[in-house]
């Protein structure tokens, strides 16, 4: 994505804005060729301009606007090792064998496990579920859970994890078969297993590195079809499937690229027929009275799902998407979305003491934060929560018995999981490891401080240009009048939008705020207009905790410049125009 440089002239003058950010507007060339690509095209100026801004020229602009999985799925046999597990997983489904599925605790283990199980259900075969407790047990495969399964069961499938399991994968040799279908990053060398299928395996070229688990998963089992085909055997309907995949990919944060959009875009279609109960029962529960969005996935699933994980059953999450049963699954959501209350007032907590301590800390490239007793169930969002708020990367570790359990969350241009792999490699963290935006870490109490500090270098030394700028990307500047439902409509066909492929932001220039008001947990909502335009409705989420908020409390009867992403909202069966405010300025 072009913008200019932030040095000589911020956008619409904002040098610091009331959140304390510089705006950055579209690059000259940007518009130059947006203006060109409206033109050829057809679309609306801020249509092209997200389609320039993603490198779309007007021969690529319909098939970017309407993404086929089938012009746009990899050929699975691209894989290393996918060939032998395909085969071997239709040989144990088609004679009968016992198969065990040992997922990860979170959406996209759960996503990929439910999967895999819903396949072999339409074989008419069982498999067994076994999720890892997060604390007595911690992330992926251990030698006990392994061998247990491997007594009772002769193929053991590990999804979401397993890469660099190979102590605990040894555990099945000679009783079992295992296979590996991940996405973390890969050491030097491949734990023993009969396959081990991942984008980014060392001995991988990285193309499909943006994969999360799930969607390893679906292009296992078209593999697995195609070996079905081969042998004249019914096919399992794997688009059908595609929710599950659309659900993990934006709740891992996988970039929205590539064959990822087509996942997205076809599964949240899917998603809204309510096919799958599990889904159906965790939509009524978070409340979800629309068409489901990337949003959506991001904001509401996926953090009740995970909840099981963090404080509740860590396979409660997984059974629930895999369920058959409207009743159970309505059962099973309830229990997730009492543990997502529960998991909500334990981060408040945690937050403000991490916060606490990054202040006091005050190291410019990483904000790291521990505590005794700090539930490891929630240092993962709690990091998440850290780095949005410090725009930095973040690790959250709490202590147990003289052990850390961590977990960090990253910002664009800084690899954190190959960040943790040289902690590892250095024998300053126990465990570690993860994928670019988020990792996980195993670390003695006291060794903390220098492995911190050695994360610290690592990451100031990959950030470069990625850190050196904190500006507020600008795509455009949008009328009221021209926010509209319709232009809604196609700003979502030129999406989806997440990771790696951000909505636009809009700024409205010189705008009178009507109303401020607070709402809820700490959200702020206001509304504005301009001469001759409809009033236009806006909402910070979370601004009363950060300098936004309070600083718009006295806003109305006063002109700002306002800058966000549009989004529909429903109220009384009727859609409208939101924005949802990222940042604001005095006019």
């Amino acid at each position: 994505m072009s913008f200019d440089d932030p040095s000589p002239r911020p956008f619409l003058g904002v040098a610091r804005s009331l959140g304390g950010r510089r705006w950055i507007g579209p690059a000259p060339d940007l518009e130059r060729r947006a203006e060109g690509l409206a033109q050829l095209s057809a679309l609306p100026l801020p249509i092209a301009r997200v389609l320039a801004e993603r490198g779309v020229d007007h021969d690529a602009a319909a098939g970017h606007l309407e993404p086929r999985l089938r012009d746009l799925l990899p050929d699975p046999l691209r894989l290393r090792d996918m060939g032998a597990a395909a085969e071997r997983i239709v040989a144990a489904a088609l004679s009968g064998q016992r198969i065990a599925v040992f997922a990860d605790y979170d959406v996209d283990g759960g996503a990929s496990a439910a999967l895999l199980i819903g396949w072999l259900r339409a074989l008419g075969r069982d498999a067994t579920l076994y999720v890892p407790d997060r604390i007595d047990e911690g992330y992926g495969p251990n030698a006990p859970a392994i061998a247990t399964l491997a007594a009772a069961h002769n193929l053991i499938v590990c999804v979401d994890c397993g890469t660099l399991s190979h102590d605990a994968l040894a555990a099945a040799e000679g009783r079992a078969d295992v296979i590996v279908l991940d996405h973390h990053q890969g050491g030097e060398t491949l734990p023993p297993a009969l396959a081990v299928v991942n984008p980014n395996r060392a001995d991988e070229d990285g193309a499909l590195g943006y994969l999360c688990a799930a969607g390893v998963v679906f292009l296992t089992l078209v593999q697995c079809n195609r070996v079905l085909r081969a042998a004249g055997r019914p096919e399992p309907d794997l688009i059908s499937h595609l929710d599950l995949v659309a659900l993990a990919t934006v709740a891992d944060v996988a970039p929205l690229v590539g064959v990822n959009r087509a996942f997205v875009r076809q599964g949240l279609a899917i998603m809204a027929r309510r096919q799958r109960p599990g889904l159906v029962a965790l939509s009524d529960v978070a409340r979800l009275d629309t068409l489901p969005t990337a949003f959506h996935l991001g904001f509401l699933l996926g953090p009740r799902i995970n909840a099981g994980g963090r404080v509740g059953r860590a396979d409660l999450g997984a059974r629930c998407l895999s369920c058959a049963d409207p009743a159970e699954a309505a059962r099973m959501a309830a229990q997730l979305d009492d543990f997502n209350r529960d998991r909500r007032a334990i981060e408040a907590g945690l937050r403000d003491e991490a916060l606490a301590q990054v202040e006091a800390r005050g190291d410019p490239a990483l904000a790291w934060a521990a505590g005794e007793g700090w539930h490891p169930g929630v240092v993962g969002i709690v990091a998440a929560r850290v780095k949005e708020a410090t725009r930095r990367p973040s690790v959250v570790i709490g202590v147990q018995g003289g052990v850390g359990k961590g977990s960090a969350r990253s910002v664009s241009g800084v690899d954190i999981g190959r960040a943790m792999q040289r902690l590892m490699a250095e024998g300053l963290i126990e465990k570690g490891g993860g994928h670019a935006m988020a990792a996980g870490l195993t670390v003695a109490a006291d060794a903390i401080p220098a492995a911190m500090a050695r994360l610290s270098e690592l990451v100031a030394r990959q950030a470069g240009e990625a850190q050196a700028s904190d500006g507020l990307r600008i795509s455009g500047l949008l009328d009221p009048a021209g926010a509209t439902v319709e232009l809604m409509e196609m700003l979502d066909r030129a999406g989806p939008f997440g990771a790696a492929a951000p909505a636009p932001r809009f700024a409205f220039a010189d705008q009178l705020v009507d109303s401020v008001s607070t709402m809820g947990d700490g959200h702020l909502r206001l509304r504005f207009r301009s001469p001759g335009a409809a009033p236009v409705d806006a909402v910070a989420w979370g601004a009363m905790a950060g300098p936004l908020g309070p600083a718009l409390m006295g806003a109305q009867g006063h002109r700002f410049h306002l800058a966000g992403k549009l989004e529909l909202s429903v109220w009384g069966g009727r859609q409208r125009l939101r924005l949802r405010l990222d940042d604001a300025a005095e006019a």
